[in-house]
C-alpha cells in the first residue's frame, strides 16, 4: 500500500489537538486521509481541511465513553482505523499517590484505551479489516524508579495489544504498538523533568507521525507488531 491509498482511509485519532496526536493528524491530512479527531479542546488545533472532523469528547469520562464512541462509529461507519494515543504522565514515589490518583491514572492511560478498542473492534471485524495503533512507551519495556503508575499502565497496554492482535488477525485487523522514548511535546509541561534541549535528546512528534504513516501504508499481508524507538542521546533536565 502506498501513501496515495491512504486517501481512502478514515482514521479515528484520540488526543488529536496536541503533541503526538496532532502531529499524526497533520500527516494523515497531508496524505489525504479522513481524520476524526477526539479532544477536549479543539482551539489548539483547527486545520484548514474539510477532511478533519473535530469530535469533542473527554476520554476520562468512562461512564459516557463507550456510548459516545459507539454513536460516533454509527454516524461515521467508514472509520477503518484507530490511533489510540491520549494519556498523561504522573511520576513519583508510590506512597505519594492517593488511591484516587492511582485509579485515575490507570483509567486514563489504560482503561480508556481498552474501552475505545472494545467499541471499534467489532466494527472492524464486520469490515473485515483495519488498523489499530497504540502509542505505548519505553516504560512498557522496563519499569523505573518513580514511574510505577506509568509503567503499570504501559505494561498493561502492551499485553492488551498483543492479545487484541491475535484476536483480530482472523479478520484482517492489524494491531501495532509503538513504544517511544521521550518525545518533545507538552507531555512534560506538568512534570518536574524534561528531555535535554539538544535535538538528539528527544524524538520529534513528526518522526513518530511518519512511523504511523508507514505502518498504515505497509503491505496489508504483514503486521508490524511492535516498534521501539529512543532518542540518540538520553539527557534529562530536572526543574
Amino acid at each position: 500500500m502506498s501513501n496515495n491509498d491512504l486517501k481512502e482511509r478514515h482514521i479515528l485519532v484520540t488526543g488529536s489537538s496536541s503533541g503526538i496526536g496532532k502531529a499524526v493528524s497533520e500527516k494523515l491530512l497531508a496524505v489525504g486521509a479522513m481524520v476524526y479527531g477526539i479532544a477536549r479542546d479543539h482551539d489548539k488545533f483547527q486545520p484548514n481541511s474539510e477532511n478533519y472532523h473535530p469530535v469533542n469528547m473527554d476520554i476520562s469520562d468512562l461512564k459516557e465513553l463507550s456510548e459516545r464512541i459507539l454513536k460516533l462509529i454509527m454516524k461515521e461507519p467508514k472509520i477503518d482505523g484507530l490511533l489510540s494515543n491520549a494519556g498523561y504522565g504522573d511520576f513519583g514515589s508510590l506512597e505519594n499517590f492517593s488511591p484516587k490518583q492511582i485509579i485515575s491514572h490507570i483509567n486514563d492511560n489504560l482503561v480508556s484505551h481498552m474501552i475505545i478498542t472494545r467499541c471499534i473492534l467489532p466494527h472492524l471485524k464486520t469490515k473485515n479489516g483495519g488498523n489499530i495503533i497504540f502509542i505505548g512507551s519505553e516504560s512498557a519495556l522496563e519499569g523505573g524508579a518513580k514511574g510505577s503508575l506509568y509503567a503499570a499502565a504501559k505494561f498493561g497496554l502492551r499485553g492488551f495489544a498483543q492479545s487484541i492482535r491475535q484476536e483480530g488477525s482472523s479478520k484482517n485487523i492489524r494491531v501495532t504498538l509503538i513504544n517511544p522514548g521521550m518525545v518533545r511535546t507538552n507531555f512534560f509541561d506538568s512534570l518536574k523533568f524534561k528531555p535535554g534541549e539538544n535535538q538528539e535528546n528527544a524524538i520529534s512528534p513528526e518522526d513518530l507521525a511518519d512511523i504511523v504513516i508507514n505502518v498504515l501504508s505497509f503491505n496489508p499481508r504483514t503486521v508490524i507488531d511492535e516498534i521501539n524507538l529512543t532518542p540518540l542521546k538520553k539527557v534529562i533536565e530536572f526543574d
